[in-house]
């Protein structure tokens, strides 16, 4: 069952473009890609982190301010401008001494195809390409940079009991 796999997640995996930004950007007058965020997404990184799960970002853009962002929300484990994810995902995982089995992977597009097909639960947003969708365990309601991240954080968090508790209204320090 679905819902009891949830409950051996410790360990979130997320690209960026396509996940946290929708497909969907901005060019500047300088050529610079801009993107947009989901506050929700960014609220529930930066909670289920305080309650001790781990989140790692692999993705292949290196936006401007991206990394401050995640590093802003809490996360530790940040791959930028990745050209093989599976490289990265084997690092982080050797880094961390994680067990695969333990890791969810939220991914939308060929580049994360690979990565995905290692972790215990891959999973993409509503508007991830067919091949992704195919190997996903779930597809959210949500695409990405509209709330997918925050749907598969509070799933898990609620199989295991970890959502909404009395400090969820409380400031990050």
């Amino acid at each position: 069952m679905f819902k009891d796999d949830l409950k051996r997640i410790s360990v979130f995996i997320f690209d960026m473009d396509g996940v946290f930004s929708r497909q969907e950007m901005n060019v500047t007058p300088r050529g610079e890609l801009t993107r947009t965020a989901c506050a929700r997404d960014g609220y529930a990184v930066m909670y289920c982190i305080r309650k001790g799960y781990t989140v790692c970002v692999i993705s292949g853009g290196s936006a401007p301010g991206a990394r401050e962002r995640f590093e802003r929300l809490g996360v530790e484990d940040i791959y930028m401008d990745v050209e093989n994810k599976l490289v990265a995902l084997d690092d982080f995982i050797r880094r961390r001494g994680v067990n695969l089995e333990n890791v969810m992977y939220m991914g939308d597009d060929i580049p994360d195809y690979n990565a995905m097909k290692r972790v215990g639960i891959p999973v993409c947003p509503a508007d991830a390409c067919e091949e992704i969708k195919e190997i996903s365990r779930y597809i959210s309601d949500m695409p990405g940079g509209s709330g997918c991240v925050r749907d598969v954080i509070a799933q898990v968090l609620k199989a295991r009991g970890d959502w909404m508790d009395v400090n969820c209204h409380v400031k990050a320090k």
